[in-house]
């Protein structure tokens, strides 16, 4: 018989603290994209928001392989026509380094109504300095 988890079976969430220096942006957010979900724990059910809190320090220093600090670009839309808006990646990493982390993580999450309650639980510093030291954050292995 299959148990399904209810929100009452997750009192607690674990911190955990990912180091982006020298790495690669998308294994890096498929991983932490699972432990907002809860993928990594043994009772994980998609209904419920199981998933831990995950601090990302050190975003201006993510590594994308290829071509793609030129090739790859950031659209965004006002709602007016003709305002469509293209930066590729080198200039968002310059400007706004938690914004790469973010999308790439968001994009990863599934489209359905615990997506905001996922992306609240994920906090990205383009330094090495955070204000989470109080939760005793581990460090998360990304292989």
């Amino acid at each position: 018989m299959t148990i399904a988890a209810k929100l009452s079976d997750f009192p607690s969430r674990a911190w955990f603290l990912v180091d982006a220096e020298n790495m690669v942006l998308g294994k890096m957010a498929t991983q932490i994209a699972n432990v907002l979900r809860g993928k990594n724990k043994a009772n994980f059910s998609e209904h419920v928001d199981c998933g831990d809190y995950v601090i990302v320090i050190n975003a201006n220093k993510v590594l994308l392989t290829g071509n793609k600090m030129e090739d790859k670009l950031y659209r965004r839309h006002s709602g007016y026509l003709g305002n469509l808006k293209e930066e590729p990646a080198k200039d968002i990493l310059k400007k706004h380094p938690k914004r790469v982390i973010e999308e790439a993580v968001k994009g990863m999450l599934p489209k359905n109504k615990l997506k905001k309650h996922f992306e609240k639980k994920l906090y990205v510093y383009a330094d090495a300095d955070h204000k989470h030291l109080g939760q005793n954050p581990t460090p998360l292995s990304i292989k």
